[in-house]
């Protein structure tokens, strides 16, 4: 039975750093509006909403929240991520290396070192 309360507790986990990728992140770049950006930024915009879509399709598709924690850290780091981030930036929305703290605090959480 102990086993069952660990993965009911892993599943509440994910769910919640899910929720807060979407909520901080995914979100706000999926539904972010080219109206008033010049043409080269409406390209980006396009190009980085579909990327994050795709992040976001991936995230959700990971079994555990250690394996959502382990993946976020590899996006901070990697260069494809570091790409993206970078677009973002130049059109003002936000990247998960701009949560990174408060993710890593929501994934630590009580007596929980990662």
């Amino acid at each position: 039975m102990a086993g069952l309360g660990s993965e009911i507790m892993d599943k509440s986990r994910k769910h919640a750093l899910l929720d807060f990728l979407q909520r901080k992140v995914f979100d706000p770049v999926l539904n972010a509006k080219p109206d008033g950006r010049p043409e080269a930024d409406i390209a980006k915009l396009e190009h980085v909403q579909k990327a994050t879509e795709a992040d976001a399709a991936r995230y959700r598709r990971y079994v555990s929240a250690d394996e959502v924690v382990t993946n976020f850290k590899r996006d901070l780091s990697s260069a494809a991520a570091k790409t993206i981030h970078a677009q973002l930036r130049q059109l003002r929305l936000p990247t998960i290396a701009d949560i990174r703290d408060e993710f890593e605090d929501l994934a630590d959480g009580p007596g929980r070192r990662t």
